[in-house]
């Protein structure tokens, strides 16, 4: 089973859970859990995890491991537009692991850094000194005064779609590990009434799919105004290479971005309702006006 078809699963299974004197508003789907506690706060729950070999190699630098570790679970906080509050994380260690100190002082550090300290946690050992090493946070957070949530299954057609950075590259370049959560950005587009938003983890065009299915439409993305990354061959590359971290944001054509607290690139694509016989979903356009699916664009665990 990939992860696609896990996640669906998933999902699947997910439909009617029931928690104890909260309220459940947002379920497995999205890039948080939406919960409302009984003074009627809204907190946004979310947890991801790296594992050594998949999302960085073993000499890569202690630091950047946690500055990872920590930045992947933020950016699922930003494509909310939510602000993080607090954080737990559980390791796994090879045995004999020497650096154990090394990275926790700077997990907590960059916990701090995105204003969600480290709260408690866990940690276990392997009984082998060649598994892997393995780090899951779970991030908590609130969303600013007068906002909602931006979900993934809000794009309506007419909607343009901009991206905040550029796309593919991220392993060849580094960006994956250095990239910098869009805390201030998401925010902005919960205030502008942003309508779908999600973070760019599994690439451009299996993500675009996922909202479209989420929001029952058909987006639409056009190669040639794509921001690709040099590092790319193609446009292919960049749209199914993953690890970008940047959120892709469907706006009213009417809203202005010209206060955005970074450059939004794009138009990228537009949203459409579906066509007669049409499901959900994304396409992207070459420049030889030739559309091919999106969704297999992309990384799948």
């Amino acid at each position: 089973m990939n992860e696609s078809d896990l996640h669906n699963h998933i999902y699947a299974r997910s439909g009617a859970l029931k928690l104890g004197s909260s309220q459940l508003l947002v379920g497995p789907g999205d890039d948080c859990a939406v919960i409302q506690s009984p003074s009627g706060d809204t907190q946004l729950l979310t947890v991801d995890q790296i594992v050594e070999g998949r999302h960085f190699t073993p000499d890569t630098d202690i630091d950047l491991i946690a500055r990872k570790a920590i930045a992947r679970s933020v950016s699922d906080i930003a494509a909310m537009g939510g602000h993080p509050d607090w954080a737990l994380a559980t390791g796994v260690l090879p045995r004999g692991y020497p650096h154990a100190n090394t990275l926790f002082d700077a997990m907590s550090t960059w916990a701090n850094h995105w204003s969600c300290p480290l709260v408690g946690g866990d940690i276990a050992s392997h009984s082998s000194p060649d598994h892997p090493l393995t780090l899951t946070v779970t991030v908590g957070g609130t969303m600013p005064t007068g906002t909602q949530p931006v979900l993934r299954s809000g794009a309506k057609p007419g909607d343009l779609l901009y991206v905040t950075g550029q796309i593919g590259g991220s392993f060849e370049s580094g960006w994956h590990l250095r990239f910098e959560p869009r805390v201030e950005v998401g925010q902005w587009a919960a205030k502008h009434n942003a309508h779908a938003m999600m973070d760019l983890s599994d690439g451009l065009g299996r993500d675009a799919n996922r909202i479209a299915v989420a929001s029952g439409v058909r987006i639409e993305l056009d190669a040639t105004k794509l921001p690709i990354s040099h590092r790319c061959t193609d446009w292919r590359q960049a749209v199914g290479e993953g690890e970008d971290y940047e959120l892709l944001i469907a706006l009213d054509p009417k809203q202005s971005i010209d206060d955005c607290p970074i450059q939004l690139l794009g138009p990228i694509g537009v949203v459409q309702a579906c066509g007669q016989d049409q499901s959900p979903g994304a396409v992207i356009t070459d420049p030889y006006g030739k559309a091919y699916d999106a969704s297999t664009m992309g990384w799948d665990h």
